[in-house]
């Protein structure tokens, strides 16, 4: 342990001297307080410490004590239903000690040490295990099994294996090591937040994470274990996207970071999310949701390492064998906390005052995503999908925050203030957002959904670019001038827009589609389109064909119930083949 003196404080920053035996990202103590502060920086024996708490009334020669562990996270059962801070100090747990605001230099662990679980082994002793190997089972809550994990670095074969009711620090197993000696294994597990958790093998994306929004799902999908952006300017609904991901999401679990977001937003999350019902169990969403909470007033640095605690808690479920959603709302706001670091720190200034390590910091933590084979003697898989987003100032992506997301991740979710403006949600825009991942997924699609969805999904672009080209046209002289064949691409396209990409999150039928419904959908409005096109060259006049009743059941079909999709939209088409022959042979006579 090493004990140094404080020479000088700016805001957030600490720098110290006497600290020559301590390492680079030690947690350390700062002041009478016992302030939590993180060493950034080394020279000689002084160390550059960023410290999580409010430093107001720190001076020079206050104590600062290093605890010689760098900065981790407690993993174990107890991380469900509950909200931490972005130090993973829950917050709960804090109000009922010191009140509605948190009191400096505060110690709470951040898993309960005296609630017992009911633990399940599923090893008997003499069993050889390894790193990653599953000792036993908890039941967290109704609806999540919690596996304990042999820790990373210990193998052997058991010795001793306990059931029954334990807290998180007592033993459950004991491992005989190959060196001989005995290791006494608990519930509880800690893992450095700036270190990836290992795994033996990443495989390929090429299964989708479904959301149940159409306009990701059918042009921008994002695949398990995939990495996606989602920027916007204000008021353009990324928090309203991130929050329909966390509900709908096909993921086992949720981890949501609410980095430097506005109070009353994380109000709304913190408010909402317990009342949320998951739609698989029926059970509230919390039930499997992790919240770091870390409003844009509390401290900047805590900011800073929020997003470490989060990556590294979802990493932990994955390991289990799950598919985790992690989504960061907003990347920005942290990005704006390194700028503030770096600037104390008096390091050289990349681009608008960026330190000249944000695109690889940025990296790192994307990189983390992934579907991965675990460790352990099976072939267990887990699925890590992050989704940031980004908030750049005025909504210029051009800025080098949103630059950087955008040369790492593989999916852009673009949302234009325009579409906001005219009610159209999700805001996605179809001109200037894409997915790499489409190629790769086209096999699952052809084989889970139908062999026609690649070609209807190419088709549906297609026209949606047409429109956009068309519209040119007609600003510069008019609708009258376009052809009737571009007169049907306009009017299918508004279709698409309207009675398909546009989705109302607040609507209990509407805020979610499955992939069928999305596919049936998409395959009423297509066929209108070509019948539409096969029509006006045989003559048929653009008004009976665009006033056909049918034509209102498509608008509104997207509010179908699940359960009468296939009776309602099979009667749909059908009536739309009936009108469509009714007037050509009306035509013909």
């Amino acid at each position: 342990m090493s004990q140094g003196r404080i020479i000088k404080v700016s805001g957030p920053l600490v720098i110290a001297e006497g600290m020559r035996d301590a390492n680079m990202f030690d947690v350390v103590r700062v002041s009478e307080h016992q302030l939590i502060g993180e060493i950034l920086e080394i020279h000689g024996d002084r160390a550059s410490i960023q410290v999580y708490e409010e430093t107001s009334g720190l001076g020079p020669g206050s104590p600062v004590v290093s605890t010689g562990v760098p900065l981790s996270v407690e993993l174990g059962p107890g991380l469900l239903e509950n909200i931490f801070d972005g130090i993973q100090r829950p917050l709960e747990t804090m109000r009922q000690s010191v009140g509605s605001n948190i009191t400096r230099g505060i110690n709470i662990q951040a898993l309960d040490r005296s609630r017992k679980w009911r633990f399940k082994p599923t090893v008997s002793v003499g069993d050889s295990v390894v790193a990653g190997d599953i000792l036993g089972t908890v039941q967290e809550n109704i609806i999540f099994e919690h596996r304990i994990l042999v820790p990373v670095g210990v193998e052997g074969v058991i010795e001793q294996i306990n059931e029954g009711e334990f807290t998180v620090e007592e033993t459950v197993a004991v491992i005989k090591t190959p060196d001989e000696s005995a290791k006494q294994l608990t519930m509880l597990q800690r893992w450095p937040v700036r270190k990836a958790r290992p795994y033996k093998t990443k495989l390929s994306p090429d299964e989708p994470m479904i959301t149940g929004q159409r306009s990701i799902d059918t042009l921008f999908p994002i695949a398990k274990g995939g990495v996606a952006a989602v920027p916007g300017p204000f008021g353009s609904g990324k928090t309203v996207v991130q929050h329909q991901l966390a509900k709908w999401a096909d993921a086992d679990l949720v981890v949501y970071i609410g980095c430097g977001e506005r109070g009353n937003e994380m109000t709304d999350v913190l408010m909402e999310f317990p009342e949320l019902k998951d739609p698989k169990s029926g059970e509230p969403l919390m039930k499997r949701t992790v919240l770091i909470a870390n409003t844009s007033d509390m401290p900047v640095a805590a900011r800073e390492a929020s997003i470490y605690t989060g990556i590294t808690i979802a990493e932990y479920f994955r390991d289990m064998g799950y598919s985790v959603a992690l989504l960061a709302d907003s990347t920005s706001r942290w990005a704006e906390a390194l700028r503030e670091m770096s600037g104390r720190l008096e390091e050289m200034p990349g681009e608008e005052g960026y330190p000249a390590y944000l695109s690889s910091r940025l990296a790192q933590f994307y990189e983390r995503a992934g579907r991965i084979v675990t460790l352990g003697s099976g072939e267990r898989q887990g699925a890590l999908s992050v989704i940031g987003a980004v908030s750049p100032p005025g909504g210029d992506i051009s800025e080098p925050v949103a630059q950087a997301t955008l040369r790492i991740v593989k999916v852009f979710w673009g949302l234009d203030a325009n579409l906001a403006y005219r009610r159209h949600f999700p805001a996605i825009n179809w001109l200037t957002s894409y997915s790499l991942y489409v190629d790769r997924m086209s096999d699952w699609y052809s084989n889970n959904i139908s062999k026609d969805y690649n070609e209807y999904r190419t088709e549906m672009m297609k026209i949606l670019q047409e429109e956009a080209e068309i519209d040119e046209i007609v600003r510069l002289v008019g609708i009258d001038a376009l052809s009737p064949r571009d007169r049907v691409t306009m009017e299918v396209a508004r279709s698409l827009r309207e009675d398909y990409l546009h989705q109302d999150a607040f609507h209990e039928v509407d805020t979610y589609a499955t992939m069928i419904k999305q596919f049936r959908m998409l395959k009423m409005i297509l066929d209108y389109y070509h019948m539409a096109q096969d029509a006006v060259k045989k003559g048929i006049g653009l008004k009976e064909l665009f006033g056909l009743p049918v034509r209102a059941k498509i608008g509104r079909a997207k509010y179908v119930p699940q359960d009468q999709i296939e009776k309602e939209y099979d009667i749909i088409e059908q009536e739309l083949s009936a009108q469509m022959d009714a007037l050509l042979s009306r035509e013909g006579e």
